[in-house]
C-alpha cells in the first residue's frame, strides 16, 4: 500500500503573517520604484559640496551680497524655488539654497545625531568652501533652529538673521511622540519603506491644509512641488528624526537667544496652524532685545508662498541694517 504524503498546513496566524510579509514586501518594492521615478523627474538642480565626508546639495543663483536659505522639516530646495523667492531675491543677492542633511539630495549619515548645532557646523563648512564669508541667513520652520545655531557658532559670518515661522520654546508636541518609532533603526526603515509613504499620500491634503491654512494652497505649489520626493523613505526617516528632536532642541537653544548680536527679524503668521505666533515668534521677540517682529495678520505657516513680498522686504531691510550695523550690547 502506497504511503500517504502529508503536506504541512499553516495555522491561521502563520498564514496571516506570511500574507502580511508579502504585502509589506510588495509595498517596499513599489515605494522604491516611486522613489527612483521621483528622482528621475526631479534631478539635482545645484552642485555638491563635501564637508567632513558628508555631501550637501547646494543651489546658487544671482550675484551680490549673500543670502542663505534653510528649509523646514520634510522639505527641500524646491520649496524655495516653487515659491518664486529664489528668482526674485537673485535679482539683488547671491542666493545660496541648501538641501539640509537627509533632504533633497543631501546625505545624512546615521553615525551622527543631526541636531541644529551639528547641521550648522556642516553648513558653515559648506559656506566656507563656497567662499561665502558673510551672509544674511533665512531659516523657515525647523530651519530657524539651524539658522540660530549657525549664528551662535559663527556670528562673524551671519550678518543678519531672518527667522520665518519658527519653533523656539518647548511646548507639548504630539508629532514628536508619533514619529519617534520611525526614527529607530530597523523599525524606522520598515515603516519608511512600507506604511509611511502610503499614509503620507493619503494625508497630503490635510498636511497642506495645516501648512497653508487659513489661505488656500497656491496653484503653483499644487502644480510644481515634487510631492513624491518628500515621500521617499530616506526623507521620511529624516523628517521623523527632526520631529522627535524638535522639543529637546528648543530646550538646548532657549538659554542662548540673548547672545545673538546681529540684526534679527522674526516673521510669523498670526493664523499659523502649526506653531503659535504668540507663544513662539512674539515670545522670541521679547527675548531678543532690538529684534524686529513682522506679524502677518491671518497668514499661515508658509509665508514665503503666501506673503513673499513681506519676506523680500525683510531681506532688503536686513541687508541694509547689517551694513555697518553696530553689535547690540
Amino acid at each position: 500500500m502506497a504511503a500517504r504524503i502529508h503536506s504541512p498546513t499553516l495555522s491561521p496566524v502563520a498564514g496571516l503573517a506570511l500574507a502580511g510579509a508579502a504585502l509589506l514586501g510588495a509595498g517596499a518594492v513599489e515605494t522604491n520604484r516611486r522613489a527612483r521615478a521621483a528622482e528621475r523627474a526631479t534631478p539635482p538642480v545645484g552642485r555638491f559640496v563635501e564637508v567632513g565626508g558628508t555631501r550637501l546639495h547646494v543651489l546658487e543663483r544671482g550675484s551680490g551680497p549673500a543670502l542663505v536659505l534653510l528649509h523646514g522639516n520634510g522639505s527641500l530646495i524646491q520649496d524655495w524655488l516653487v515659491s518664486g523667492l529664489v528668482e526674485r531675491a537673485a535679482e539683488t543677492h547671491r542666493v545660496v539654497v541648501v538641501d539640509r542633511p537627509g533632504f533633497g539630495y543631501s546625505a545624512r549619515p546615521r553615525s551622527r545625531i543631526w541636531t541644529p548645532a551639528m547641521q550648522a557646523g556642516l553648513i558653515r563648512g559648506a559656506l566656507h568652501s563656497l567662499g561665502v564669508s558673510e551672509a544674511v541667513v533665512l531659516g523657515h520652520s525647523w530651519g530657524t533652529q539651524v539658522a540660530i545655531a549657525l549664528a551662535l557658532q559663527d556670528p562673524g559670518r551671519v550678518r543678519a538673521l531672518i527667522l520665518e515661522s519658527g519653533y523656539y520654546f518647548p511646548t507639548p508636541r504630539l508629532d514628536g511622540v508619533l514619529f519617534a518609532p520611525q526614527g529607530l533603526p530597523g523599525l524606522g526603515d520598515l515603516v519608511s519603506h512600507t506604511v509611511a509613504p502610503v499614509a503620507g499620500r493619503l494625508l497630503w491634503p490635510r498636511i497642506l491644509s495645516r501648512l497653508f491654512g487659513p489661505a488656500p494652497v497656491p496653484e503653483r505649489f499644487a502644480r510644481d512641488f515634487p510631492v513624491e520626493m518628500v515621500l521617499r523613505p530616506s526623507q521620511l526617516r529624516s523628517a521623523a528624526a527632526e520631529s522627535a528632536l524638535l522639543v529637546p532642541d528648543a530646550f538646548a537653544l532657549r538659554p542662548h537667544y540673548g547672545e545673538l548680536r546681529m540684526p534679527v527679524t522674526i516673521l510669523s503668521g498670526t493664523g499659523d496652524r502649526l506653531v503659535s505666533h504668540a507663544d513662539q515668534s512674539a515670545a522670541l521677540h521679547r527675548r531678543i532685545p532690538g529684534s524686529r517682529l513682522v506679524a502677518v495678520e491671518g497668514a499661515g505657516h508658509m509665508l514665503h508662498h503666501i506673503a513673499p513680498d513681506r519676506i523680500l522686504a525683510a531681506i532688503a531691510a536686513a541687508s541694509n541694517d547689517s551694513c555697518g550695523h553696530p553689535a547690540r550690547p
